[in-house]
């Protein structure tokens, strides 16, 4: 029963063996596997054109409370010629027509809301409209780098197992050379037993090793990939969010403005708004030249991936890089960390180009925050 048992394993490993061979998941099939597990994009495209789609969302629902902010513009307007009228009647204030006709100004900015929202939002768009393209035609290039890699990623972890396969093979086959003449007919049993059942046991196990060498490869990339993706999308959708409640309460700070005490209240809303709208397209400048960075060190590990598959020395390089324990020169995970934090400081930057107050304190918190995720996820890396 027993020896049934053992005769039982060995045909399963070798049935094991063989569809690992004869269905391997390289070249194509393992670009399309990485890009249905990580993402068909290094940002995933379908959720960045949900961002861009999230925000026109305010543009369409800025009505919300148009009316409330109209009637309490009528309310303030009266406070405010009252207290302008009393002035002039008890002679502190001599008549002046123009800030009069402020408050009309005021009410005709609320009654074509939508409108000058559109306007003040123009530029910023311009700005992203012109970054974004730049972003796309640099992603384009790291995504097929990415693909390219990973192709390479799996050849090099076949070149590692048959390196591997034959030289255990050859070291047992050298401590049995020795053997005496008279042992050569059990030594045919044996080479013959070697060849058919020992070699693909052995073969499979050391497949085993390197899988699960790429699967830590992988999984410590897609944890950088995760956190690149994570502040990415922070930062998109804080600008959707402040954006949203920009556009649909903004009526209200043009309708407070009409008063002597709010005064700048309005200059502040277009001061918000702006900063915030250029979110975007410092976002996709930062990921632009982040994206640059990527090609560059893909561009170092492909060579260098080829160097291992055909260059000088190779057998001497893939016993060097498979003690390194990880499928991975570390150059493209490094690139995904130093992307991450460098995302975080677009609220910043944005409040560098058009100075803001309020916001920034939102803002500056949520940068802290991805920055503080983006160092313990690095610290957990290196340990």
């Amino acid at each position: 029963m027993r020896n049934k048992i053992i005769i039982l394993c060995i045909l399963m490993v070798g049935v094991l063996t063989f569809h690992a061979q004869a269905d391997p998941v390289v070249g194509d099939k393992y670009k399309e596997a990485v890009s249905f597990m990580q993402g068909n994009d290094l940002y995933e495209s379908s959720v960045m054109k949900f961002f861009s789609r999230m925000r026109d969302y305010a543009y369409g629902n800025w009505a919300s409370f148009i009316y409330d902010a109209q009637g309490l513009a009528c309310i303030f307007m009266l406070i405010f010629f009252s207290i302008k009228s009393y002035e002039m009647m008890s002679g502190d204030k001599n008549l002046e027509i123009m800030p009069l006709l402020r408050p009309f100004g005021l009410m005709m900015v609320i009654m074509w809301w939508g409108v000058f929202v559109r306007v003040i939002a123009y530029p910023t768009e311009l700005v992203a409209n012109k970054s974004q393209a730049m972003f796309e035609s640099q992603i384009t290039v790291v995504n097929n780098m990415r693909y390219e890699r990973a192709g390479l990623m799996i050849q090099v972890s076949d070149e590692l197992l048959k390196m591997q396969a034959s030289t255990e093979i050859a070291e047992k086959e050298a401590d049995e050379t020795n053997k005496g003449v008279g042992k050569q007919i059990v030594e045919n049993v044996k080479g013959f037993f070697a060849d058919n059942i020992y070699n693909p046991i052995v073969e499979m196990r050391i497949r085993m090793q390197t899988a699960i060498q790429l699967f830590v490869t992988q999984m410590i990339e897609l944890l950088g990939l995760w956190i690149l993706r994570i502040c990415v999308y922070i930062v998109f959708m804080l600008q959707i969010i402040y954006g949203t409640i920009l556009v649909i309460l903004g009526p209200f700070s043009v309708a407070v403005s009409v008063l002597p005490a709010f005064r700048d209240a309005f200059t502040t809303w277009i001061a918000r708004f702006v900063s915030v709208n250029l979110y975007v397209g410092v976002a996709y400048l930062i990921l632009y030249v982040v994206g640059m960075l990527q090609e560059y060190t893909m561009g170092i590990e492909i060579d260098k991936y080829n160097s291992l598959l055909g260059g000088a020395n190779t057998m001497e390089k893939l016993a060097w890089f498979a003690g390194n324990g990880l499928l991975s020169f570390g150059l493209v995970i490094v690139t995904f960390l130093v992307g991450a934090i460098a995302i975080t400081t677009v609220p910043s930057i944005s409040t560098w180009i058009i100075s803001t107050s309020g916001i920034t304190s939102a803002s500056s918190t949520a940068a802290r925050t991805g920055s503080q995720v983006a160092r313990i996820a690095s610290k957990g890396l290196l340990k």
